[in-house]
């Protein structure tokens, strides 16, 4: 296998010289930049992912003034990307950069993992793009190339194949690692497309790729998955006083959806009459009660199954803080999760490749 991947360096570099895709990020090597947008681009499209990357670097254009932005303004930059932790992960590395290194990048690939939300692929994105350190940098899309070309039947999602995959790239890494490794991932990207989408006609590789040549590509690469996600019941409230009044509410800082605002919602479809008994709970009188819709949302490892009530009350009460359709769709990053319920649905529409909005 080492002698296959060896042939494929110079073809895929030619490749990506004429091929590569005009993005925002690859227009200098500043690490900066190219760690904002690798943690966007985890879970989220290329396509969806330029209009919040060119937002968020004009209004955070450094890591100082990322380590000082409030959170709520963050996770407002960073709504409709989803997966929260993504966001809170990287102040959290930038108030480190400003503390221990004066605002200063990290510069190799083991300094670069000591960052938070930083793991070895994002690292070895950095450090060999910006820094020229040969190291390798294996996401899915690499995963699925090396896969086809050697026409590994292993299951990618096992640590060792991927320790084994990645052991077999190092020995073929040229001395321009960081044009190598962004070539894999735009040819897992653009042409090396997961099951039956690839486009092996247009592939650089066919001439030396397993896969292509047994007619195997939609089989390959094996991912097995050991756990289903459980599923969850939820009934969503969408509380509102009689002068257009919304109740949200502040989830817990650890956990799932840490520290976003949400529509109250409990677990278990309700009946009217709960809802009711739920809302009077809460020191409310209702006024009335309307279903809205039902909406499934997936996330990692849990889907929910929901169901959406409006509530109108004649008072707001004091658990919740009670906020006018404007603030909740200009101030509060709402979780994509629970967007379908909200009054104004039509004004936000789930992006990117993933069906979660938010991480677990």
């Amino acid at each position: 296998m080492e002698n296959q991947l060896q042939k494929i360096v110079n073809p895929l570099l030619a490749w990506y010289d004429t091929h590569r895709r005009a993005l925002p990020w690859r227009i200098d090597r500043d690490p900066y930049h190219v760690w904002v947008s690798e943690i966007m681009l985890q879970q989220t499209r290329v396509e969806a992912v330029v209009k919040y990357y060119t937002r968020f670097i004009r209004t955070l254009p450094d890591v100082r003034s990322l380590s000082e932005v409030p959170e709520d303004r963050l996770l407002k930059l960073w709504e409709g990307l989803g997966y929260y932790s993504r966001a809170r992960n990287l102040k959290k590395a930038a108030e480190m950069m400003v503390r221990d290194g004066g605002g200063v990048f990290p510069d190799t690939f083991d300094s670069l993992r000591k960052l938070p939300g930083v793991g070895e692929y994002t690292a070895g994105a950095i450090a060999s793009i910006c820094f020229h350190e040969k190291v390798t940098a294996v996401d899915g899309n690499v995963l699925r190339v090396v896969s086809r070309v050697t026409g590994s039947r292993e299951n990618v999602l096992l640590p060792a194949v991927r320790r084994r995959m990645e052991s077999l790239l190092l020995q073929v890494l040229p001395d321009d690692a960081g044009s190598f490794n962004e070539a894999l991932m735009e040819l897992g990207e653009t042409v090396c497309l997961p099951g039956s989408a690839a486009q092996c006609g247009e592939c650089p590789l066919r001439g030396n790729c397993t896969a292509f040549r047994d007619g195997i590509a939609a089989e390959l690469p094996v991912r097995v998955k050991k756990t289903q996600r459980r599923q969850e019941q939820r009934t969503v409230f969408l509380l509102m006083t009689e002068d257009g009044r919304i109740a949200v509410e502040k989830r817990p800082d650890t956990g799932l959806l840490a520290g976003m605002y949400q529509l109250p919602n409990v677990e278990g479809f309700l009946t009217e009459e709960e809802i009711r008994v739920a809302a009077e709970t809460w020191g409310m009188q209702v006024l009335d009660i309307a279903f809205l819709k039902e909406a499934r949302h997936v996330f990692t490892h849990l889907d929910w199954l929901m169901k959406g009530y409006r509530v109108r009350v004649a008072r707001p009460a004091g658990a919740f803080l009670w906020v006018t359709p404007a603030q909740l769709r200009e101030q509060y990053a709402l979780p994509t999760a629970l967007k379908p319920f909200a009054p104004f649905p039509t004004a936000w529409k789930k992006r990117g490749r993933h069906s979660s909005g938010e991480q677990e």
